[in-house]
C-alpha cells in the first residue's frame, strides 16, 4: 500500500483555497510538508485532495519560474 500524497504528489486542501494549490515535499506520518503557491505548510493528509489538472498546472508553472528565478531544486 502506498502513502497517500507522497513526496512529489499535486495536492490542493480540502477546506480552503487560502493557500493555493501545492506540492508535497515531505511525509510525517499522518502529515505532509506542502509547497503551496502561498506558503509551504504541514497539513493532516486527510485534509488534502490530489490537485485537479489545472491545479497541477498552475503549481507547475509556478514552481518553473521560480527555479527559472532562483535556481535549485523546488
Amino acid at each position: 500500500m502506498g502513502v497517500a500524497h507522497a513526496p512529489g504528489a499535486f495536492v490542493a486542501h480540502t477546506g480552503t483555497d487560502a493557500y493555493g494549490p501545492g506540492k508535497v515535499i515531505g511525509v510525517d506520518g499522518e502529515h505532509r510538508r506542502v509547497r503551496f503557491v502561498y506558503f509551504v505548510a504541514t497539513i493532516r493528509a486527510s485534509d488534502l485532495r490530489t490537485a485537479s489538472d489545472d491545479e497541477t498546472a498552475q503549481v507547475r508553472k509556478w514552481l518553473r519560474r521560480k527555479q527559472e528565478r532562483y535556481g535549485g531544486r523546488w
